[in-house]
């Protein structure tokens, strides 16, 4: 036994000799290694497309599966300008343009409207007589009726009468002409034809029954009576509208009024009407800008003698012609992003190794075809991005940089909505049932702040907090991915300060924020559940305004309760969609 300690023994005291004789030797080479391994332990690994990502070691980003890269903490301190992978980018699809001059507009001014009925060309079929409609000739909205057609047949006391008088008037013609006479007006007066006024004297009958007729051309617009009604004098029983020329409505923004005039010829097609254009004179231009969309009426009357255009079509207009002989400088439209106060624009930082964009805001003038007019805030030559902007600038806001959505909150909430249409992302049924869930809590929040009811508030908060929860981003993919991440941020915080205030008016606020938000949230998705209505009330938060989301049309402000209750206006609507296609795959498009 002591032989085995001995031969253990004598190789430990040999090591533990050679350290203390050249230990010396080796110990910076140790500090070395040990200063290497705390770098190692201190780097940070982050996702380009998601910089929130940090993690102590390499791996894959847990929400898209990318690589992880080192994080340069010192790589980027200006807020302007986000960074990214050449991955990130091709993965993104970011594509740019260089901004150069647009020429004189050879495009002209690219409009959208619609078509409307010519309001001068209305009218009313009436009665000048009271009495009993028996019979209907004309049945439907829609028919058509001609000038002098027939449209009821109807029983009238007063007719009888006077056809009497007519007859006893008649008789005594020769010793009191005047007599016949005045009967006679009398029936003129109530649009009776002389021809039939004639005729009741040659027959020396009186007709029970008195033919209602059109006094102009026209379709149904809308039936006002039914059989068996009691009509007044002058009631209306129709109202026409002439179609055969109708009004081409357009809306142009405030930037490109100064160059449309009276007069200037517009040409536009409609998809209903395939390969044909139509084209008349501006004959009207609202001189009020509409305040919420920033645009006026430009309206011009059409010839619609062939009858194949109907109120209500979409139509797309161009004035064509060199609109300024100046040179401009133009952007493409798939390169601004809209926050209804603010156009931004991300610009490529030329010279980098690293893909590096800057955020920038811009002032736009005229829509020229494709293209923005740039007041102020790019130059000729500057590098724009033109496709996968929306994905930058969602990237940037996730990493706590300038983009178009980090302002104040508030000031967000009581901005005004871009007249632009908003990006749709199509979505599958999974993901929108969830999001019905979501809606309907939405709505508890505001019923209980309608019923001034602060609990209530705290109560619905925490409901739609878990519905919140409950719904699983892994079901979107790419930009609709990235901008559901975005609006969850968001929409969590509104709600936590709502369960951590007390106060109504405290609620009222953090509310504003969170319906500005879920109604950027519904107009991109959609529902499949039920209509919604997004109401405004103007004088929200000091005339500021404020926006909310109702599953009725009728006014229930949330901002102020019963002190105003029904102060406010629905200004848009979101309509129920079928979303039951085909393809679930639940990707952006």
């Amino acid at each position: 036994m002591k032989k085995y300690i001995i031969y253990i023994g004598l190789p430990l005291f040999g090591l533990l000799l050679g350290w203390v004789i050249f230990g010396g030797g080796t110990q910076g080479e140790d500090t070395s290694i040990k200063a290497h391994n705390h770098v190692e332990e201190d780097q940070i690994w982050t996702c380009s497309m998601h910089p929130q990502i940090r993690q102590p070691e390499p791996g894959d980003c847990p929400i898209c599966g990318m690589d992880l890269i080192p994080l340069d903490e010192n790589a980027n301190q200006n807020e302007l300008v986000f960074s990214m992978s050449e991955d990130a980018v091709r993965l993104a699809n970011i594509q740019t343009t260089i901004v150069g001059s647009g020429g004189n507009h050879a495009q002209g001014i690219s409009l959208s409207g619609r078509i409307e009925a010519d309001e001068t060309a209305s009218s009313s079929v009436v009665t000048h007589i009271p009495g009993r409609i028996e019979k209907l000739y004309i049945g439907f909205t829609g028919e058509n009726v001609r000038r002098g057609q027939r449209v009821a047949k109807m029983y009238s006391s007063d007719y009888i009468t006077a056809q009497r008088e007519l007859l006893e008037a008649y008789k005594v013609k020769d010793v009191s002409p005047s007599l016949l006479k005045a009967a006679k007006n009398k029936l003129r007066y109530w649009k009776i034809s002389d021809e039939e006024i004639n005729g009741i004297i040659e027959r020396n009958r009186v007709n029970e029954y008195i033919d209602i007729r059109s006094e102009y051309s026209g379709v149904v617009h809308r039936k006002l009576v039914s059989v068996g009604d009691h009509l007044g004098q002058g009631q209306a029983l129709f109202e026409l509208q002439n179609l055969g020329k109708l009004w081409a409505v357009f809306d142009a923004y405030e930037s490109q009024l100064n160059a449309i005039e009276l007069g200037e010829t517009i040409t536009f097609t409609t998809p209903s009407v395939a390969g044909e254009e139509f084209s008349s004179k501006v004959d009207f231009i609202d001189p009020v800008i509409n305040p919420n969309s920033r645009t006026a009426r430009i309206r011009m009357e059409v010839n619609n003698a062939k009858g194949r255009l109907k109120p209500e079509m979409f139509i797309r207009g161009n004035i064509e012609g060199d609109l300024s002989a100046q040179e401009v400088l133009t952007v493409p439209k798939s390169a601004v992003l809209w926050t209804g106060t603010r156009s931004v624009v991300y610009v490529k930082v030329p010279d980098v190794m690293v893909p590096t964009f800057e955020y920038r805001e811009i002032e736009l003038g005229k829509s020229t075809g494709e293209n923005y007019e740039i007041v102020e805030g790019l130059k000729s030559g500057e590098e724009v991005v033109t496709n996968g902007a929306f994905v930058i600038d969602a990237s940037a806001q996730l990493n706590n940089q300038s983009s178009m959505m980090n302002k104040n909150l508030l000031e967000s909430s009581q901005s005004k909505p871009s007249s632009e249409p908003a990006e749709k992302f199509e979505a599958n049924e999974a993901f929108l049932h969830q999001l019905a869930n979501v809606t309907e809590k939405y709505i508890l929040i505001k019923d209980a702040l309608v019923a001034d009811n602060s609990k209530k508030v705290k109560m619905a908060a925490k409901e739609m907090l878990s519905a919140l929860k409950g719904v699983d981003m892994k079901l979107l993919d790419d930009q609709a991915h990235i901008f559901w991440m975005k609006k969850i941020k968001t929409l969590k915080e509104s709600l936590n300060k709502m369960l951590e205030s007390g106060k109504i008016n405290a609620q009222r606020i953090s509310f504003g924020v969170l319906s500005q938000n879920y109604i950027q949230v519904m107009q991109t998705f959609g529902s499949n559940s039920q209509d919604l209505y997004v109401q405004e009330c103007t004088m929200a938060f000091d005339n500021k305004g404020a926006r909310w989301l109702s599953t009725e049309k009728k006014i229930f402000n949330p901002y102020y309760g019963a002190d105003m209750l029904n102060c406010g206006s629905v200004i848009d609507s979101i309509r129920k969609e079928n979303n039951d296609k085909a393809d679930h795959s639940g990707h952006a498009h």
